[in-house]
């Protein structure tokens, strides 16, 4: 069997559809963590050091299971992987809504629950359309991993009025339950998708060793373009923008209430930036498509440094900007690795690769922080924001478009 087979239409967009869902879950399971941060500090007298330790440590976890995600979907298929990793979030959430201490906590949301954000991925959801969709496959890899931010604009607000309506424990008990209805669906719907997606790699690699899959992935100079460029892209985005942008909106002045507007309307246009940059996927020259969005992110950095002394539309205008640029690098990255380092070994170096955009968005983060502190301002990681995004642009620029697109690993 082919793995490059394309699976029957009806079963290829249950895997669009199913990891829409999955991904809303889980990403807005991590985004529950800074809802509900003021609330603990109240409660528990716990310290926002903790909490945010807490919150890094899930990201290293996640780091770390990223590849051994990705190497589970070349060789058990979608279902398995999403199913393990909402079994796992859904235990994780269940026990930080039971949670009255620091090391459930702890073991809830950094352990069960960040080793099931590794597994409900985006690279996974990415690597599970690519093995399955083959008309449009840049589109529907777009549609699906749009859940990782628009999912958040529904799902996030629905947490935030059980948190107002009862409490904290209602939201992540509705989280953990929603997760476990999931798993039964996907049992169902994806069975047969699953299952030829495990025929197609073990008839197609035999007994194939991961150090020779590994050597596969590393050997390929198009992988280390896309490694470091979408490390880089961590770094902009997961490290400096997710975490430091409402900061920034605080010291420029702005109030909270409508710098966290804008920061929900970046998630919700990022929704349709990664949707049109799936449909673009499928039409002009990929390696230009990438560079010119990390070049338009570069040049957001420039207008970002114009916002203090400014007024708060020109935050939503950045918010705009930005958020069509954010995310929409995820389906252009998917489909090179389909077509440049191969379909078979894709959910490998889609791990790597994704491990890599984790520790860039750590090191913004903290680069970020250490920054302000310094000199009292967010001038000089913006410029270095800039000159950042537009060196992963030139690292991409070296690719070259590939009309098989199904190059063999």
């Amino acid at each position: 069997m082919n793995i490059n087979k394309p699976l029957q239409t009806g079963q290829s967009w249950a895997v669009v559809t199913f990891g829409f869902l999955a991904l809303s879950l889980a990403f807005s399971a991590r985004a529950a963590l800074g809802l509900v941060m003021p609330v603990w500090q109240a409660e528990f007298g716990w310290s926002s050091s903790y909490i945010s330790s807490v919150g890094a440590a899930t990201l290293v976890v996640m780091a770390v299971v990223a590849p051994i995600a990705g190497r589970l979907v070349d060789s058990h298929g979608p279902r398995f992987v999403l199913n393990f990793g909402l079994g796992l979030v859904g235990i994780g959430c269940g026990l930080v809504a039971i949670m009255d201490g620091k090391i459930l906590f702890t073991v809830g949301f950094a352990g069960f629950a960040a080793i099931g954000f590794g597994f409900v991925a985006n690279h996974v959801v990415a690597t599970a359309v690519a093995k399955s969709v083959e008309a449009r496959s840049g589109l529907a890899t777009g549609i699906a991993t749009s859940g990782s931010t628009g999912g958040q604009f529904l799902v996030v607000p629905m947490i935030a009025a059980l948190l107002a309506i009862n409490s904290w424990r209602w939201s992540f008990a509705a989280l953990s339950l929603a997760s476990f209805l999931l798993v039964p669906c996907i049992m169902a719907l994806l069975h047969n998708s699953a299952r030829r997606t495990q025929q197609a790699s073990q008839n197609s690699t035999g007994v194939s060793r991961l150090g020779a899959d590994l050597k596969c992935v590393v050997g390929r100079p198009a992988f280390h373009a896309l490694f470091w460029s979408f490390a880089l892209c961590g770094f902009t985005t997961t490290g400096v923008i997710e975490t430091h942008l409402l900061p920034f909106a605080s010291f420029c002045g702005f109030p909270p209430l409508p710098s966290a507007t804008a920061y929900g309307l970046l998630s919700a246009v990022n929704l349709v930036g990664m949707v049109g940059a799936g449909w673009l996927t499928d039409r002009i020259n990929r390696p230009v498509l990438l560079a010119m969005i990390y070049l338009l992110r570069g040049l957001s950095f420039w207008y970002l440094a114009s916002l203090p002394g400014s007024s708060i539309e020109t935050l939503f205008l950045f918010a705009v900007f930005f958020g069509a640029v954010d995310y929409s690098t995820v389906p252009v990255t998917a489909s090179l690795v389909a077509s440049h380092v191969g379909l078979r070994v894709m959910g490998l170096a889609m791990g790597l690769i994704s491990a890599g955009h984790a520790i860039g968005g750590a090191a913004g983060a903290f680069l970020g922080g250490y920054l302000f502190d310094y000199a009292g301002d967010y001038d000089l990681l913006w410029l270095g924001s800039l000159w950042l995004a537009l060196v992963a642009g030139l690292i991409v620029l070296f690719l070259r478009e590939n009309p098989s697109r199904l190059a063999p690993a």
